[in-house]
């Protein structure tokens, strides 16, 4: 029982988290794409934790106008 719960759960936020990984990657003028880095052992983490923790551009890039605060 617990692990079709634990099964739900995952894929419940399976999809917001792509959305805000998306999202973010975006925010550094990035492909949502890029995201494909996770099933890249050690390295592919390494670098898409680098790319998620750089500061967004303040401008508009190709993939939008920045949000308002």
């Amino acid at each position: 029982m617990s692990s079709s719960l634990s099964l739900l759960f995952s894929l419940a936020v399976l999809l917001p988290s792509l959305a805000v990984g998306t999202r973010r990657l975006h925010d550094i003028n990035k492909s949502g794409w890029l995201q494909l880095l996770w099933l890249i052992p050690i390295l592919g983490w390494i670098f898409l934790i680098y790319l998620l923790a750089q500061e967004g551009n303040a401008e508009a890039n190709q993939y939008g106008e920045t949000p308002a605060n």
